[in-house]
């Protein structure tokens, strides 16, 4: 199928994402996937990722031996996917509309991935197109989160940090609309040019502060200044990089996607809890794991 071209809000924030939860969702979503996807569908298959990032699950499918397709409308992510894993195939593509002309054995969309489609419509027709590309029978599981685990976002600042990295992140939900947004502010290390004036300076880190101890104003401000009282932003040393990003979910009920997989054609719909699924880690709280077959 032919590319489409997007401006995703991951673009931005692609190589950071690529990094900093490399290992984070995969380990502990595992116990499910071995459960409800691996176990149905034999090594050699063929197994589309839908929004598939920059394939932290993809390299999983890759490794047991499945024909892999991978889809996302990121083409930052994808290039990261590209890269990574060159063994298997990358598609940009909105989930919402896409096809294929040969169908696929099996489907998943991993991450709470389709959170992101922010209206019921939306979540129908990216269902539809699920749907459509799969044999007779074929399982699609997919996890979602629910309004437990959005409530967890109580507007306070996160840190990440990597090796060249440092990242912020919170979490903001309203019940009224039912949307979640996160918001995103990370620094990439740059090369500082060789001078005179930084050729010995050892390279400026921005400070990390605690969001509920300081006003927003005071919070940016201190993000802009290094532990010596430097200004790593400073457009001359060129050592930090800063990107913005905002991020929105939908939460949606149990109802709600069992109706929208309905219409969309699937036959038997299977609904997990975490603990069902086999998932112990926190990721799981308040988020479901479905399987349902074609």
């Amino acid at each position: 199928m032919p590319e489409s071209h997007f401006v995703s809000p991951y673009d931005a924030i692609a190589a950071l994402y690529h990094r900093a939860w490399d290992d984070w969702y995969l380990p502990a979503a595992l116990p499910a996937l071995e459960r409800l996807f691996f176990s149905e569908l034999a090594p050699g298959a063929r197994v589309l990722d839908a929004c598939c990032g920059s394939g932290h699950v993809t390299r999983e499918l890759v490794i047991r031996g499945y024909d892999v397709t991978g889809l996302d409308s990121s083409a930052s992510l994808i290039a990261h996917a590209r890269q990574e894993l060159p063994e298997a195939k990358f598609i940009i593509a909105d989930v919402r509309d896409f096809s294929f002309s040969e169908p696929f054995n099996g489907a998943l969309s991993t991450f709470d991935s389709l959170n992101h489609l922010l209206t019921y419509t939306d979540l129908c027709a990216a269902f539809r197109c699920v749907r459509r590309t799969l044999c007779t029978g074929a399982p699609f599981f997919f996890d979602m989160n629910l309004e437990e685990a959005y409530e967890m976002d109580l507007g306070e600042w996160m840190r990440c940090e990597r090796e060249g990295y440092l990242g912020f992140t919170r979490g903001i939900y309203s019940r009224a609309t039912h949307r979640a947004r996160t918001e995103i502010v990370w620094f990439e290390r740059q090369q500082a040019p060789t001078s005179a004036r930084n050729r010995d300076r050892a390279p400026a880190a921005p400070m990390a502060v605690r969001a509920a101890e300081v006003s927003e104003d005071a919070r940016l401000s201190a993000l802009n200044r290094d532990r010596q009282g430097a200004d790593p932003f400073d457009e001359t040393s060129g050592l930090w990089r800063r990107r913005d990003a905002v991020v929105e979910e939908q939460c949606y009920t149990v109802d709600e996607i069992d109706e929208a997989l309905r219409r969309a054609g699937f036959g038997r719909i299977e609904r997990f809890s975490a603990l069902q699924a086999g998932v112990t880690h926190s990721i799981g709280y308040g988020r479901v794991f479905i399987r349902a077959f074609a």
